[in-house]
């Protein structure tokens, strides 16, 4: 009885061992999310793959084509017909006019969540300086009479053409997704206006609110293969001041009769900089720069107001609201000490700082380590730049955008030997390698929406 009690344990040890050595051996596998679970695209990446391999010259075409027609903000009207009448043609239900020129598609497919893709549409009034024959020939005259050309110098058209692809392939695989797939082509991004225009149209409530949101924005400095992504603050509150510096005008030989608005203004220049150094805390970014000041006709004479223009960048809505009162603050005190009449100072609405998901951007991160190699994935520096995306986020969706490389690794070490910067985004000069940036794009924004619609078993 003694040897039977004692081999029936020395089992049952051997048993929990080896579930133990197994179980060690599952969680160490690369494919495993943070969850424990396979991320969906492990199961058909070569699938993927494949398909892009044998459509690429449709979407390289489909980038040309966007390409060589960018429309500016609140004016892409032939771009969001074309996109319109693509995704009808893949079974969508399309509704174009959605704040503006906005296109907004729906698809049912069975029980579970929503999911928003997002790509933007305008362009920049920048005239193309690149090699392609495909090069924007579009030109725009501007307020002033002046003519410029229009320019996807933000890479647009590479988040268009992504958008189109990923959803032409789960328009025809609906197989492998179960929910509601939400599309929406934004317009002027680039004026920080266009999320807004199309939230106060309605956009939630018209047609659905997410679940999760997903977008991505090209990178000028990242090498095409690769993308970045971070969890928190990835972009930056943006918002513009206006200031006008009221004095008394006069002539320039005598001084003592008049109120200089310039001096007022260049003192003003100075003192805005002590906000930031010496009433924000340094762990916590801030920046203030005067972009614009003008002031003044002649040589000899003092006029009568100087203005100003800045720029105010800022993660933290606390840090935002001191920042923009303490701006006011200065400028009045200033005014006051030469006893002019108070400035006018005026805010844009601004556009408010894009927080990423924490929990999404670290589910992606293992999606896309599945879909491209964990080594072609990387962390993102938080920028200072400004993203509408955010606005979307402040309705309460989880959101994630992430950085997509565009630029081929042999052109970056050219750049890196010359010890010059490569051209950044909306730079004249800047392009993408379309065709590997556009694999990577559909690969791993394809990957996340199969992973948040994945099927229930």
């Amino acid at each position: 009885m003694v040897l039977i009690r004692t081999w029936l344990i020395f089992l049952v040890l051997s048993l929990m061992a080896i579930g133990s050595v197994q179980c060690s051996l599952v969680i160490a596998d690369d494919t495993l999310s943070p969850t424990g679970m396979t991320p969906a695209v492990a199961g058909i990446k070569h699938d993927l793959e494949r398909w892009f391999s044998e459509t690429t010259p449709t979407w390289l075409r489909t980038y040309r084509e966007l390409h060589q027609s960018p429309e500016l903000s609140f004016e892409e009207k032939a771009t969001s017909q074309y996109i319109a009448d693509r995704w009808r043609d893949d079974g969508f239900m399309v509704v174009t006019n959605v704040g503006g020129f906005g296109v907004v598609a729906m698809m049912e497919n069975g029980p579970g969540p929503t999911v928003m893709l997002r790509c933007d549409m305008d362009a920049l009034p920048v005239t193309e300086q690149t090699p392609f024959p495909f090069a924007s020939p579009q030109k725009v005259t501007q307020s002033d009479g002046t003519t410029v050309g229009v320019m996807h110098a933000c890479g647009h058209d590479i988040h268009m053409t992504n958008v189109l692809a990923v959803s032409h392939f789960l328009a025809t695989h609906r197989d492998h997704w179960s929910g509601r797939l939400m599309l929406i082509a934004q317009p002027a991004e680039e004026r920080g206006a266009g999320a807004r225009s199309m939230l106060n149209d309605g956009l939630f409530q018209r047609f659905a609110k997410p679940d999760y949101a997903i977008a991505l924005h090209v990178g000028h400095d990242l090498p095409a293969g690769q993308v970045s992504l971070m969890p928190g603050y990835s972009q930056a509150n943006v918002d513009s001041v206006d200031i006008t510096m009221h004095g008394r005008g006069g002539h320039g030989s005598a001084p003592e009769t008049t109120i200089d608005p310039i001096v007022m203004a260049s003192m003003l220049v100075v003192d805005l900089q002590t906000i930031v150094s010496r009433e924000i805390s340094p762990r916590k970014p801030a920046v203030i720069t005067v972009g614009s000041i003008h002031g003044g006709t002649k040589h000899n004479i003092i006029g009568d107001d100087c203005h100003l223009q800045l720029t105010v960048r800022s993660y933290d809505e606390a840090v935002r609201q001191h920042l923009l009162e303490a701006i006011e603050r200065k400028a009045n005190s200033i005014a006051t000490s030469f006893r002019a009449d108070a400035p006018t100072v005026t805010r844009s609405e601004g556009t408010p700082s894009l927080e990423n998901d924490h929990e999404l951007a670290a589910r992606m991160r293992d999606v896309f380590a599945a879909a491209i190699g964990k080594d072609q994935v990387g962390t993102s520096e938080p920028s200072m730049g400004g993203e509408d995306f955010s606005r979307y986020g402040k309705q309460g969706v989880p959101i994630l955008m992430y950085r997509l490389g565009t630029v081929e690794s042999a052109r970056l070490k050219r750049y890196e030997k010359l010890e010059i910067p490569p051209p950044s985004l909306h730079s004249s000069q800047y392009y993408p390698d379309a065709k590997k940036s556009l694999r990577t794009a559909f690969m791993t924004m394809t990957a996340a929406t199969l992973e948040l619609l994945k099927p229930a078993p």
